[in-house]
């Protein structure tokens, strides 16, 4: 029979949407949220032509779009010599090609506009404070007095719903760390575009700006190779730490340098990802975004494969069977999480070029018209989710 309620573990960007997109469906849920407030995490973030579609369907868009900015370009800029490498244009070209806009915005933007409508959805239920062992949807029920149909797992990397989904995929350390703050548009040097996305390109690190309209800053991600593996996000780096995000960009412009060494109390953030692993245990818990399938930063579609993987297990689930649900949405998700985990691998390879490789890189994509480029991301931004 088809699914009436559902029990939701995390409250952000996947938890949210998962919750509207059921309500959408007729479906109920429960949010269960281990803080106690709902605070932002992380600052920037890029919100592409795939999710905008789906926010735009779901209601959220609207309380977007007077406070996020739409990039004119998103830049590729040598990180020693400030010299342009590439751009692909956003914009009305991202809507007239896309059908739909390519935004930036701060993450709690979207997180508090989510939250507006589901606490106005009289389908959608928020526990916060909700510290529990998950073992079993019982240990929800108890909770609620509320039988479930589906658990969703959407608690990110360290997820606890993974107890529940025999097989599940754990977390491994990638390798890199990134380095995240934000800087005062008026104290920000002028290499920072206050129009654009920003990707600066080096050896072995390449750091990614862009302006955040909301609060007139710019927000700054740098990304190093790194051999901690600590668990803790978004803590202040400390001077050891510091020093080694600085080694990772010691040969850059001294703009950008004198930038980075102004920023001692930078987040720092082992990046995890998730690999092969099941996504559900074929009965009635399915894991979504970044619980199932976290992939480094290198595509800027983290945010967008929760918003989708959410929209589209929403539609699945209306109208089947749980068990019949989670293998179609298997089947149809895995293909091209897949495919974007190796556009991420590919990226990460050419933005950390060194050397030959390098000037390679530099000459192929200086050759290539904005249009061109443009068109090899129609797999991506021209995605429609099935919902």
């Amino acid at each position: 029979m088809p699914i009436k309620t559902a029990a939701i573990i995390g409250a952000g960007i996947a938890g949210l949407t998962a919750a509207l997109a059921l309500a959408r469906h007729g479906i109920a849920s429960d949010i269960f949220e281990q803080a106690d407030v709902l605070t932002e995490v992380g600052a920037g973030l890029q919100i592409s032509p795939n999710a905008s579609r789906i926010l735009d369907t779901l209601g959220v868009l609207d309380r977007l779009r007077s406070v996020w900015l739409e990039p004119e370009e998103i830049r590729l800029v040598s990180g020693s010599s400030l010299r342009p490498v590439a751009s692909v244009p956003c914009g009305s070209f991202a809507r007239d090609r896309w059908a739909a806009p390519y935004g930036v915005a701060h993450r709690a933007t979207l997180q508090k506009a989510l939250l507006h409508l589901v606490a106005g959805d009289a389908l959608c239920r928020l526990h916060l404070g909700r510290r529990i062992d998950i073992k079993n949807k019982q240990a929800l029920e108890e909770i609620t007095g509320r039988q479930f149909d589906v658990v969703i797992g959407a608690d990110g990397v360290w997820s606890k719903a993974h107890a529940m989904v025999p097989g599940a995929p754990a977390p491994l350390f990638s390798g890199n760390i990134a380095w995240r703050f934000s800087i005062e548009e008026t104290a920000a040097p002028s290499v920072l575009s206050k129009t654009s996305v920003t990707a600066f390109l080096g050896p072995s690190s390449h750091l990614v700006c862009y302006p955040i309209r909301e609060n007139a800053t710019f927000n700054i991600v740098a990304i190093v190779s790194g051999s901690s593996a600590s668990r803790h996000w978004g803590a202040a780096g400390n001077k050891t730490q510091c020093e080694q995000m600085l080694r990772g960009f010691s040969d850059w412009s001294g703009a950008i340098l004198q930038m980075l060494e102004a920023q001692e109390q930078a987040s720092f953030w082992p990046l995890y990802e998730i690999k092969e692993g099941r996504w559900h245990n074929g009965s009635d818990t399915i894991l979504i975004g970044d619980a199932a399938h976290a992939m480094m930063p290198f595509a800027a579609q983290g945010a967008a494969m929760a918003i989708e993987d959410a929209f589209e297990l929403a539609g699945m689930l209306s109208g089947r069977t749980p068990a019949e649900a989670f293998e179609l949405y298997e089947k149809h998700r895995a293909p091209r999480i897949s495919r974007l985990r190796q556009r991420a691998a590919f990226n990460r390879f050419a933005y950390h070029a060194r050397g030959p490789i390098r000037l390679a890189r530099d000459l192929v994509l200086s050759l290539r018209p904005p249009q061109s480029l443009a068109a090899d991301m129609d797999w991506i931004y021209g995605y429609r989710a099935i919902g």
